[in-house]
């Protein structure tokens, strides 16, 4: 993925054909003659190409007929000025991300300006193909995320509307046709801009619209995964934390952070990964072709290759597409007159069904394709076995995430009775503990899926190409993201009911007196009851599936890196031949690396989290001055909008701060010395994954141990309620903040870095290695200061010495804060922080109603009541 295996661009020369690109590497590369390509069947290879255009466009019109279904569908007013208000809210938000992205991209282009035009020596024709092609990239995860933000803010109000019949059915299907329209929108963009390039474009000019393109993807990703994370928690935390300071009820329509939560759904859980997915799915098909381009010796092969790879890219999008189709006939047929529904079950059927469509049509458009390739018996079946082990790995993975983070987990159920008894302490011990566990398992899943794609690129690959291992890693990677429109629309699903809850409550439709209206829309009496039960049921389905994501996407960048890094060696090695003892533990520097790595992967973690601790300082400390909660049923509007441009502000500024100091950290390790940097990148890729995994998994378990409480134990306003609220907010930073954010950082130092060891080697070749040795320390010096700013910059502004007359004296002492309470009386903390009574509410942590419940011998007892 990363531009991964452009890494190939390293490969000693010997490795390579004939044709060597010039210093410059990605940005010279020149396609083959891909008319030369003839399949089994007798079709052109340039004829299929085009083929998979007129797929691609197929897949947008499937967005946009899903985009206009979804806006027509029923929707009552007062839900419908919810769902308004927060894509306006969400509107501003990425306007204002736009042009800070602007300042970004500015930012890159002059680097690119000085790194092509000063050092490498392009033409100033190549080098503006090269900054054009950043700002189409850059605009097309841009595109993409704004078209998620409008579906997802239909879906929103139709699915709470839809509850209002009784029916489970609607509430699956809507949120999944919204993720679907994203996901064939993203895939098919993204495909349709690749293919655009190799059809339409100079096969001269296709390295420099590779690699700028790449550059624009990684950066759109980078801003827009980290701003968005630190923006969502710090508006979920705000919120939340208002349940248990003035003990409202969850996404009361009082709260002014509610609304900024909900702009934080979409800002966190939809914005940033359609962005994260737009650029892993290009960044890989440019690894890929550019590995091609560089480790394949014959142009012939070569042109076979590059057809087979696009050709099954545009398979895979009809795959999932008719999978998706066979899915929603399927739960039609047994949910359409339902009362109950697991909601889990068909996205895990849908899932599953894709990845067995997608294996079954990559071994036949592989026969299709590379069968008359000559120079390897089994070409076909070789490759396609591999590119099947990522493509099972998209299936396998969400299914131990699910172990670790379902409602029906005994891990989570585990975190719901510790909080019982211990509290919030006992919940956050349980929590890490299923996350450390989870990384154990999913951890030995991806290592055992290379190693097998490995063995299969053993069995005489290198007969076509050098280095084969490094391409089948990539091509592991490629299957990771071939079940791409299903992947994306699982992970879109979880925005969708998590804000379909916070609508439904916002819209206060039960306190208007419309039940006779409604009843003559629907053709029903509202079943208000059962709807906000089959709402929450449904959210907890969403969270399940939104965590089933991320540890894909985290799992493509660490394969990618892997490639990347297995590159680079090769070419510092001279093919594994000479310096070998600089990957040694005893070469002092590789060690340094690999310890270096794993200090800025802990340190990005702290950073990240911090940005969000300051955000939700502030955001709670302005709600808690201006919430109203007597004489009033609704937040004022400026309010609410208040408390998201205080979430917008603390995320640009938080996402600056670390993206340029990973930028020019980056930058400086790779001119500090080779090996340094290669034991740097393999600390980060190994750090990077299971940080990232333990992070997301843990995050997941108090998320749903929490929705637990909530819906199946009716826990409300408890003790325990309170633990597992406190749970999940330690819990939102784990996993929609630091552990998302991973995966761009994993990639974006790969690129860059890419880029900057390659030149460092040229310079010191050329003998400039005091240059060499200057950049590094000035650009260090750039890091470390933009790492302190980390340290001290974001941290909470205000003092404990300001604080002192709000503290009270001594355990138990009134504070001044009690005469500014805006709780009304009934509902204040008693000051001997014990419940009033006690009731009893569950003998155990049940499975939803549609499962037997698993046998647990521990039961809970009695819930103590507020």
């Amino acid at each position: 993925m990363l531009i991964a295996s452009a890494g190939v661009a390293l490969l000693p020369r010997a490795a390579l054909p004939a044709t060597d690109a010039p210093h410059g590497g990605e940005g010279t590369l020149v396609l083959p003659d891909l008319s030369v390509v003839t399949t089994a069947g007798g079709l052109e290879g340039r004829a299929l190409l085009w083929l998979g255009l007129v797929i691609c466009a197929l897949g947008l019109t499937f967005g946009a007929v899903t985009f206009a279904r979804l806006r027509r569908l029923p929707v009552h007013v007062s839900m419908r000025d919810v769902s308004e208000l927060i894509y306006a809210t969400c509107k501003a938000y990425l306007a204002k991300q736009g042009r800070f992205l602007l300042v970004l991209w500015a930012f890159i282009a002059t680097v690119i300006v000085v790194y092509y035009k000063a050092l490498v020596g392009f033409g100033w024709g190549r080098v503006v193909v090269v900054i054009a092609f950043s700002l189409v990239g850059m605009a097309g995860s841009f595109a993409v995320a704004w078209f998620g933000i409008r579906v997802n803010t239909f879906a929103n109000s139709r699915t709470a509307y839809a509850s209002l019949r009784g029916r489970p059915l609607p509430l699956h299907r809507i949120p999944l046709q919204s993720g679907m329209a994203i996901g064939m929108v993203l895939i098919s963009l993204e495909l349709a801009m690749m293919l655009v390039i190799l059809l339409l474009l100079p096969p001269s000019l296709a390295g420099a619209c590779f690699i700028g393109f790449a550059v624009g993807e990684s950066l759109g990703a980078a801003a827009l995964r980290i701003a968005g994370g630190i923006f969502t928690k710090i508006a979920d935390i705000g919120s939340d934390l208002m349940k248990i300071a003035f003990h409202i009820k969850e996404d009361d329509a009082r709260n002014p952070g509610v609304i900024a939560d909900c702009t934080g759904d979409n800002a966190g859980d939809s914005v940033g990964p359609s962005a994260d997915g737009f650029e892993t799915y290009g960044v890989t098909g440019v690894a890929l072709v550019t590995f091609v381009l560089l480790g394949v010796h014959e142009p012939a092969t070569q042109a076979a290759l590059l057809v087979w790879l696009f050709v099954l890219r545009a398979v895979m999008l009809v795959a999932s597409a008719a999978s998706y189709q066979v899915n929603d006939w399927w739960a039609r047929r047994r949910y359409a007159e339902a009362d109950r529904m697991d909601f889990e079950r068909p996205l895990t059927t849908l899932v599953w069904l894709t990845s067995a469509t997608s294996t079954a049509l990559t071994f036949a458009t592989s026969w299709l394709v590379l069968s008359v390739v000559g120079g390897v018996d089994g070409l076909w079946w070789k490759l396609a076995a591999i590119v099947s082990c990522g493509t099972l790995a998209g299936a396998l993975i969400p299914e131990l995430v699910k172990v670790f983070t379902s409602t029906r987990s005994r891990h989570v159920r585990e975190v719901v009775k510790s909080s019982r008894e211990g509290g919030p302490s006992l919940n956050i011990l349980s929590g890490l503990v299923a996350g450390n566990f989870s990384a154990y398992w999913i951890g030995l899943a991806i290592v055992a899926l290379m190693a097998a794609a490995y063995g299969v690129s053993e069995l005489g690959l290198d007969a076509l190409m050098a280095a084969p291992a490094v391409f089948a890693f990539g091509l592991v990677a490629f299957g990771f993201l071939g079940m791409g429109p299903v992947t994306i629309a699982v992970d879109s699903y979880g925005p969708v009911t998590d804000n379909a809850q916070s609508v439904y409550e916002l819209s206060t439709i039960e306190e208007l007196g419309v039940d006779d209206e409604l009843a003559a829309d629907l053709g029903t009496q509202p079943r208000w009851s059962v709807a906000k039960r089959m709402l929450e049921e449904n959210d907890g389905a969403g969270n399940t599936f939104k965590a089933t994501a991320k540890p894909v996407l985290i799992g493509t960048a660490v394969v990618g890196a892997t490639t990347m890094i297995f590159s680079i060696i090769m070419a510092l090695t001279d093919g594994l031949t000479t310096s070998l003892d600089g990957l040694s533990l005893m070469h002092a520097p590789f060690l340094l690396g690999l310890v270096t790595g794993g200090a800025v992967v802990f340190w990005f973690t702290g950073a990240s989290i911090q940005a969000v601790t300051a955000g939700s300082y502030r955001a709670v400390e302005y709600i808690k001055q201006t919430i109203r909660l007597d004489g009033t049923t609704k937040a004022d509007e400026r309010q609410s909008r208040q408390v998201v441009e205080i979430c917008t502000q603390y995320a640009q500024r938080g996402m600056l701060t670390m993206f340029l100091a990973v930028f020019f950290t980056t930058l400086a390790f790779a001119f500090v010395e080779p090996f340094f940097f290669v034991g740097y990148l393999v600390s980060i890729a190994v750090f990077g994954l299971y940080q990232a995994i333990f992070m997301a998994n843990a995050g997941g378990a108090w998320d749903n141990a929490k929705k637990i409480v909530e819906v199946d134990l009716h826990a409300k306003g408890t003790a325990l309620h309170d633990a597992t609220i406190v749970g999940d907010t330690v819990g939102d930073p784990y996993k929609d903040t630091s552990s998302v954010a991973l995966n761009p950082v994993i990639k974006f130092t790969t690129l860059f870095g890419l880029l900057a060891v390659e030149l460092a080697t040229s310079l010191r070749d050329e003998g400039r290695g005091t240059l060499v040795t200057c950049l590094a320390v000035v650009l260090g010096l750039a890091g470390a200061y933009f790492v302190h700013r980390s340290f001290y910059a974001m941290r909470i502004s205000r003092s404990l010495e300001d604080d002192r007359e709000a503290l009270p004296d001594e355990p138990g002492a009134p504070g001044p804060s009690d005469a500014h309470d805006a709780r009304p009386a009934a509902t204040r903390a008693e000051p001997t922080g014990h419940p009033a009574g006690c009731t009893a509410v569950a003998t155990d942590v049940p499975e939803p109603h549609s499962q037997p419940a698993a046998t647990d011998d521990t039961p809970l007892t009695t819930i103590p009541a507020r």
